[in-house]
């Protein structure tokens, strides 16, 4: 099969690799749409670890059922489905409670770490357990589902706190994830959303896709206009979809005495920590990981239109463009968001 492999770092070369062997409860899904994901883009320079050559990468993908292990029960040959990017066992304490995202056996498609290597689906066909399976409806384009993954990366986070009538939410960051957030915060029935960013043309996005207000950081202080926004109280929920200290600080800062905020950012190891406006303020702090079966929940919210992916997919190239646009995406070229391969 054709496939899009990390070589060696920053090198993607397109190659003959064998189809997939399928386990009983494995499926072969033919990929019809596969979408670069920012972790893919941090990882294939070699920095993160997490993507160790010689690897097919891709985990937000779509497509359809071609082949089905024995043991294979609920679906059929044709099937159009997306699959979770993690995989979880099924049978650990975590995920006997639901948390599958917490699964102690957990690994995710196109990753390879040393612990484990498993290829992912920047490639003709990719093997996934039927436990990760999703169907689609056909309303859906299969570009549009390789969008879920993200999707539910949002969905869960909100899925963190609960909201009530006049909140205020906030996010910190208005990049792929975070302007998925602000609409998943309306969806949730949060009133009023305020998204901050240094780049005005995401919050020009942001705006559109939702958001009742947006603050650079460049051009006013944002703690004082968010203050100003709530009447001196700040953000009852703050979401912080960077990852580094200074965003860290902000979300913190944003959210009233007795608020929570919802981590989401994962771009720096370790980041300097505002302990005592925590402790002093009793703010909640959530961790958030990926997604724990919001699926079904995320297709339903992009097909019934509450949730919009289309203004965030900049290209839709082949399988042999991948390489450019990773460069390009690497070099992050200004406007550019999510970038989808066909195979």
């Amino acid at each position: 099969m054709k496939s899009l492999v990390l070589t060696e770092p920053k090198v993607l070369q397109i190659q003959e690799s064998p189809k997939p062997d399928l386990t009983a409860d494995e499926v072969l899904i033919r990929v019809k749409a596969c979408g670069i994901c920012g972790s893919d883009v941090h990882g294939y320079d070699g920095s993160s670890g997490r993507r160790i050559p010689p690897l097919i990468m891709g985990h937000e993908a779509a497509g359809v059922i071609e082949q089905m292990g024995a043991e294979v029960k609920g679906f059929e040959l044709g099937d159009r489905v997306t699959f979770d990017s993690t995989v979880y066992c099924g049978e650990c304490a975590y995920c006997r409670e639901g948390k599958i995202n917490l699964c102690d056996q957990r690994m995710v498609l196109g990753v390879s770490c040393g612990e484990y290597r498993r290829h992912g689906a920047f490639a003709e066909y990719v093997a996934v357990p039927s436990r990760i399976l999703y169907k689609l409806p056909a309303s859906l384009p299969f570009e549009y589902a390789a969008m879920i993954e993200a999707v539910s990366v949002a969905v869960h986070a909100v899925g963190r706190v609960e909201f009530e009538s006049g909140d205020v939410a906030v996010v910190v960051g208005a990049g792929m994830i975070g302007l998925l957030l602000v609409q998943a915060v309306r969806a949730a029935g949060c009133d009023r959303v305020i998204a901050v960013d240094l780049d005005q043309d995401r919050l020009k996005l942001a705006e559109e896709l939702g958001a009742t207000q947006s603050i650079n950081p460049k051009e006013s202080n944002a703690i004082e206009t968010i203050l100003e926004a709530t009447n001196g109280q700040g953000a009852r929920v703050s979401f912080e979809v960077v990852g580094s200290t200074p965003t860290v600080e902000t979300a913190i800062q944003a959210t009233r005495k007795g608020g929570s905020v919802v981590l989401v950012g994962n771009l720096a190891p370790q980041v300097e920590f505002p302990l005592q406006s925590v402790v002093t303020r009793e703010i909640t702090l959530f961790g958030s990981c990926a997604s724990a079966g919001e699926y079904p929940k995320c297709i339903e919210l992009m097909d019934n239109g509450a949730i919009k992916v289309a203004p965030l997919i900049s290209a839709e190239v082949s399988l042999e463009e991948g390489s450019g646009w990773f460069d390009r995406l690497y070099a992050k070229e200004p406007g550019l968001m999510k970038v989808i391969l066909r195979p």
